[in-house]
Formats: structure tokens, sequence, C-alpha cells
């Protein structure tokens, strides 16, 4: 009857909180090491990856591979191909979830999905981040203008046509103005590089 009853607990608990929690979460909510184990080997909660589960019979995540390495990880901040690909601005498919972490931090430990990290510094790691409820969870990920800004900051890593397309979707679609493209531009020190591509496309 204990068992019972601590397993409901633990359910409820994963229901209060979006129905995903990390092991570390969990322990600290209170439930039992055994709980979490006997849940998932119930079916009653499944293990998305190391540490994160999340309770069976829920709606298919829309965005899981975000919302897993966001709630795996929630120092980091989407970026790059993985922001553009959110904010429909590119071609590009990512094959990884590219996340940008401060410099120095502990490089992150995750089974899935892939992930490719980016050390970000200052106001280019803190400025420009959106939050997003995707799947319950919440996902920072840089604005249209300031990925496109760090797109062209990394061109030499992603390619400057990736930079270039990202820019003209961001014009066309309306995304973001001139304005709030230069502004990003100068925080990330790529406003001259950017500015002759900026001026074609207007």
């Amino acid at each position: 009857m204990k068992t019972t009853r601590n397993d409901a607990k633990a359910q409820e608990l994963f229901k209060q909180h979006g129905g995903m929690l990390r092991t570390t979460q969990a322990l600290a909510l209170g439930i039992h090491p055994r709980t979490l184990y006997r849940l998932r080997d119930q079916g009653k909660i499944v293990q998305l990856t190391r540490g994160l589960y999340r309770l069976a019979g829920l709606p298919r995540l829309g965005n899981p591979d975000l919302a897993t390495a966001s709630a795996k990880i929630p120092s980091a901040i989407v970026c790059m191909i993985s922001a553009l690909s959110f904010h429909g601005i590119t071609t590009q498919i990512p094959h990884a979830v590219d996340i940008a972490l401060p410099r120095g931090s502990k490089q992150p430990r995750l089974d899935y999905p892939p992930l490719r990290v980016f050390r970000f510094t200052g106001k280019p790691f803190t400025e420009g981040v959106e939050s997003h409820l995707l799947d319950g969870v919440a996902v920072r990920i840089y604005s249209p203008a300031k990925t496109v800004a760090d797109c062209f900051r990394l061109r030499n890593r992603i390619g400057i046509d990736v930079a270039v397309e990202a820019l003209r979707f961001c014009l066309e679609r309306k995304k973001n103005d001139a304005a709030q493209l230069l502004r990003y531009a100068r925080l990330c020190r790529v406003e001259r590089v950017m500015m002759p591509y900026l001026e074609a496309l207007q």
C-alpha cells in the first residue's frame, strides 16, 4: 500500500512540474530513487535521456530535442542553426542542438539529443534571449536578430552563406527590422561585415 501511495505521489509531483523532471529535481522533491526506477520499469514514466524523465501518456513532444536539451541543461541558450530553424529563417536542417554556454562552464553530458556547444562571454551571451514554453519546458532561445549576428560572428564555423541566407529571410519575413539587426551586429562586433549584405538586401 505504501508503494502505491509513493507511486501516486511521485506521479502527481511530475504533473505539477509539467510532466518532466530531472533526477536531481525528483530527489529534491522527495521522490525516492527506487520509486523513480519502479515507475520507469512499469512504463509509467519514460526516460528521455540520462537523468531526465517524463510521464508516459502525455501528448507527443512537439520540439523534443529543444525541450530535452533545455530541461537537462537549464543554463543553455539555443543558438545558431537550431535557433535559425526554430525562427524559420534557414533552409539548414539541424543535425544537433546548438547551445550557447558561458565560457569556462562544464561540458554537458547528454546521451540524446546530440549537442554542438558554442562558448559565449559577456553581453553576447546574455543579450537577445527569448523564453518560449515548448512542451511544458521553458526554453531560452536567441532572438532572430541576435542569431543572425551570431552567425556572422561565427561565419568561419557555419559558413557565410548560412549567415547571409538568415539575414535575407529575417528581412523578408519581417522577423526584425534593420535597426534591430544593426544593434546586435554592433554588440557582436560584426557591423562592418554585415553592413554590405544588409544594404544590398534592403
